[in-house]
């Protein structure tokens, strides 16, 4: 609950201009030897560090590249690690870049680049 002379300081404030302001909290962190600034900052870094964790990725999209020079080990491997048909696999090989799973599980995703890549293929995860 606000004073009366706490309100008039309040009244008084708003009617001041941003440089007056600005130099007001300057003498007010001289006289007291306070700064303004570091409770700010001490504040935002614990909110900072709890978003962190919530940005790891769970799923990724998995696209092939570049085929390589060892388009049949690709298909093969392609294949191996979708339930693509010979004819689909060879498509998708053929008109790389091609996206081969929209969402895939990070583990999923993971393995899926290293057959692709062990065939020689270029993969990017995203």
């Amino acid at each position: 609950m606000a004073t009366s002379n706490i309100d008039q300081m309040v009244e008084q404030v708003s009617k001041m201009s941003l440089l007056e302001v600005a130099e007001l909290v300057k003498a007010l962190e001289e006289k007291f030897g306070v700064s303004a600034a570091a409770p700010v900052a001490a504040a935002a870094a614990p909110a900072a560090e709890a978003a962190a964790p919530a940005e790891e990725k769970s799923e990724f999209k998995v696209t092939l590249k570049e085929a390589g020079s060892e388009k049949i080990k690709v298909i093969k491997a392609l294949r191996s690690v979708t339930s693509l048909t010979l004819k689909d696999a060879k498509d998708m090989v053929e008109s790389a870049p091609a996206v081969v799973a929209e969402t895939a599980p990070k583990d999923e995703a993971k393995k899926m680049k290293e057959a692709l890549e062990a065939a020689g293929a270029k993969v990017e995860l995203s």
